[in-house]
């Protein structure tokens, strides 16, 4: 069973992180688009913040399940650090992108000061995710 929800758990990490790969080629798309080109740009944004929001939780689920048959306690500190670190990056991610796209739709807005904002945005959560990332697969010993 543990195997299993490894296996679980790494899918779930790469389909959490991998479809923001994407979004990198359409920042610079999104300054000069109109219309349903735009549309499209948007929704292909909001769709990947809600798959990795969706994903987010079967990969916590599945790290739960891991601790739990692994005997890992929340005190490993790996885990207390990830743990640290997704809390951060649930608050982040609830300001970061959906009001930005929301205000995308709005006449009159400053196209290049929201694609700069998305834009860190995307890599400042990419980096969020890379450090859980690091820290479930390096597994260091943070202290003691």
């Amino acid at each position: 069973m543990y195997k299993w929800l490894l296996y679980i758990h790494v899918i779930s990490a790469i389909v959490s992180i991998g479809p923001f790969f994407v979004l990198m080629p359409m920042l610079r798309k999104l300054k000069d688009a109109e219309g349903d080109r735009l549309d499209t740009y948007l929704d292909s944004f909001t769709f990947v913040v809600r798959l990795s929001k969706h994903t987010g939780h079967v990969l916590v689920v599945s790290g739960l399940l891991l601790m739990w048959i692994g005997g890992y306690p929340w005190t490993t500190p790996w885990i207390f650090g990830t743990f640290v670190v997704l809390f951060a990056s649930l608050l982040f991610m609830a300001r970061a992108f959906s009001p930005t796209i929301r205000r995308f739709r709005q006449e009159g807005q400053d196209r290049t000061t929201l694609v700069r904002k998305l834009a860190r945005s995307l890599y400042l959560y990419l980096f969020v995710l890379f450090v859980m990332l690091g820290l479930m697969v390096m597994k260091p010993a943070l202290w003691g």
